[in-house]
């Protein structure tokens, strides 16, 4: 199930020293190109297996090059005003049909909105 996340009250990144070099080295993944997808309307979607300690999500999103990722990630901060990426990775096979699928479903929801 997508989740509907409001980004306007988060501040910024907090990277964690183990998970910045690693999602580098082992997904070649930039931190900045992690950071892109929360600035193009990801899909977000609990991670329930995970969420012991802190909840969890998973954002579903593309790069500004195109490059289709998943994040996980908790919020951080008083307010939860920081977004403190754990793993970030290519979208695997199944994860890019899911996000295709509910980026379509987004946008039939905004054109009903719009002819109601």
């Amino acid at each position: 199930m997508a989740k509907k996340f409001d980004f306007s009250k988060v501040v910024g990144f907090e990277w964690d020293k183990g998970n910045k070099e690693k999602n580098v080295l082992k997904h070649k993944v930039r931190n900045s190109e992690t950071e892109e997808i929360f600035f193009n309307d990801p899909i977000i979607m609990p991670d329930r297996t995970h969420s012991v300690k802190e909840e969890r999500y998973f954002a579903f999103g593309i790069t500004d090059k195109k490059r289709q990722l998943i994040i996980s990630f908790t919020l951080r901060g008083k307010n939860k005003e920081i977004i403190r990426p754990i793993i970030s990775r290519d979208q695997n096979k199944k994860e890019r049909t899911y996000y295709t699928d509910e980026k379509l479903k987004r946008e039939v929801k905004r054109k009903n909105e719009k002819t109601k």
